[in-house]
């Protein structure tokens, strides 16, 4: 009942995400619109892997084909990499944002955004399928440990994009003479951290760390595959102040229109 109803919770809310996100043209930026990839995203990463793991919570049987385990395997892949491909994009994003305000909207092109998006979506394919081919010619009549370096490097590399982002937004907010204007700048990054700390601690430590068969391995993998995708957006909606006023909008919207 626990799992069924974080998964109950994650996809209402990422669908809540997308209806507010493309219902008000308030949120018709780039940040809403890499915010708009992130909560589909999170919607597949999700359901790639707790369907089938409350399946075998009811079940006797916890056994799964070899070709239903690569496609599994494949589709985390591609989800989870595309996803640390686009916090990457988003932590750009921001560093755009705060380093050059006046030339955001030209920089940050609708073209440049969309040609992001399906960058971070290929790449992160090419990655998994890379994986999986590698892991089909390997015997599977007995356990079998896939190794999956390639992904290492990716997420490495998102994550050092990422670092690179931070370190330079941060020189530039500290360069900033009044402490409003600071907290203001360092605001609009804070939704965007709080999902990168999730995301990146929980994966480095599930995939990184030895095998030592302790329940803290189980613990970092449900959190990187099921709770941070519950989490994000309500990080995006308590910490964003634009999302929390389009939301409040809808819901007055809907609200009338129902009376």
């Amino acid at each position: 009942m626990l799992f069924l109803l974080i998964y109950i919770f994650t996809l209402m809310g990422n669908f809540l995400m997308l209806l507010v996100i493309r219902a008000d043209s308030h949120l018709h930026m780039p940040m809403y619109f890499f915010l708009r990839q992130l909560s589909f995203l999170d919607l597949c990463h999700s359901s790639v892997t707790v369907p089938k793991m409350l399946e075998n919570l009811l079940s006797e049987s916890k056994t799964i084909f070899v070709e239903s385990c690569l496609a599994q395997a494949f589709f985390v892949f591609a989800t989870g990499g595309t996803e640390a491909c686009l916090l990457a994009v988003m932590a750009y994003d921001r560093y755009v944002a705060i380093t050059s305000p006046l030339l955001y909207g030209q920089v940050m092109s609708n073209q440049l955004c969309v040609g992001m998006v399906w960058g971070s979506w290929g790449l992160a394919f090419a990655d998994a399928l890379i994986n999986i081919l590698l892991a089909v010619n390997l015997d599977y009549c007995e356990d079998q440990t896939i190794p999956h370096f390639s992904s290492v490097l990716h997420f490495f590399g998102t994550f050092i994009m990422i670092v690179s982002s931070y370190v330079r937004i941060v020189s530039t907010i500290l360069s900033i003479s009044s402490t409003s204007g600071r907290g203001k700048a360092f605001s609009t990054c804070s939704s965007h951290l709080t999902t990168v700390t999730l995301f990146y601690s929980s994966g480095f430590l599930s995939y990184l760390l030895p095998t030592s068969g302790s329940p803290l391995e189980m613990i970092f993998s449900l959190q990187y595959s099921v709770v941070t995708p519950m989490l994000n957006p309500l990080i995006y909606s308590l910490q964003n102040k634009e999302v929390k006023t389009a939301l409040g909008r809808m819901f007055r919207k809907y609200f009338h229109s129902f009376m």
